[in-house]
């Protein structure tokens, strides 16, 4: 598994250099991530038919410390950004969820800006149906995914540090 040089938050808000990049073990979210980042926003940023918009979140795996990157459907909040933790409806959540509950501080990349932010999950009901509002409004599957899963899935809010 090839290592690559990245910069992430640490779970004291400082940007720290590290080459502990781990790519995803599945080929379209490492395929997506790398052609988003080589081509610095300009290929990449889409996904589906019709084609919506994705960024790309930076952030430390729970349990090897490792940089991961994950592309994410693009929900804007005025400067912040939703994060809904769907996997398509699963009945788990993504690994990524885990993640930034263990340490939130990620990057969040939207085409050439990177930020870094703070995610947040949110659980009062009545932001959180807002913010759901939002995110299916940008990617209407969302409503789809909640159907067919038994778990609710979890609506995230990241915000900027700076």
């Amino acid at each position: 598994m090839a290592l690559r040089k990245s910069r992430v938050a640490c779970d004291r808000g400082a940007k720290v250099s590290n080459s502990d990049y781990i790519p995803s073990k599945a080929a379209w979210f490492r395929d997506q991530v790398e052609l988003y980042e080589r081509t610095n926003g300009a290929e990449g940023t889409t996904i589906g038919d019709p084609p919506l918009p994705v960024v790309i979140i930076t952030h430390r795996g729970r349990k090897t410390g490792a940089i991961r990157k994950s592309p994410v459907m693009r929900a804007v909040d005025g400067s912040n950004y939703i994060l809904v933790a769907s996997l398509g409806g699963a009945p788990e959540n993504p690994s990524w969820y885990y993640n930034l509950v263990s340490n939130p501080n990620v990057e969040i990349r939207d085409k050439s800006v990177v930020q870094s932010m703070n995610v947040q999950e949110i659980s009062d009901p009545a932001e959180k149906k807002r913010l759901w509002d939002i995110a299916v409004a940008a990617y209407p599957p969302y409503t789809e995914y909640q159907d067919k899963t038994d778990r609710v899935i979890p609506v995230l809010l990241a915000t900027p540090t700076g």
